[in-house]
């Protein structure tokens, strides 16, 4: 789906800013940071946060606080568990069935933290 078609169907403005964000975080698989994505950017923080809130609000996205106490994004169409490393912050995205399966329930957010593979071997 292209990013002018989700924005204007939950009847945002459809602005340079909003576009910016959605094609970085189509492009991407796996949950970004704005730092990850701070030097592709062509706006400001307070405008990248102020259009995030809105994508938030209106179930673009998804958001998240790792360990290291940044906010991670992603798309809200492709919902699925995350693994935190609590040695080296790696977030790693899961399978959403092999994890837990709740009938009768809509679950919004599944994030597990532990040690990662590479971390327990070294």
């Amino acid at each position: 789906m292209k990013v002018e078609q989700i924005i204007k169907e939950k009847n945002l403005k459809l602005t340079p800013a909003r576009v910016e964000i959605l094609e970085i975080l189509v492009e991407q698989n796996r949950p970004i940071s704005y730092d990850d994505i701070k030097d592709r950017l062509l706006m400001d923080k307070a405008t990248f946060y102020r259009n995030i809130s809105r994508f938030e609000d209106s179930a673009i996205i998804r958001s998240f606080e790792s360990n290291d106490k940044k906010r991670y994004f992603s798309l809200e169409q492709n919902f699925h568990p995350h693994f935190i490393c609590t040695k080296c912050n790696t977030i790693s995205c899961l399978d959403e069935k092999s994890i837990i399966n709740m009938d009768g329930y809509k679950i919004e957010s599944i994030i597990i933290k532990g040690i990662c593979p590479k971390c327990l071997n070294s």
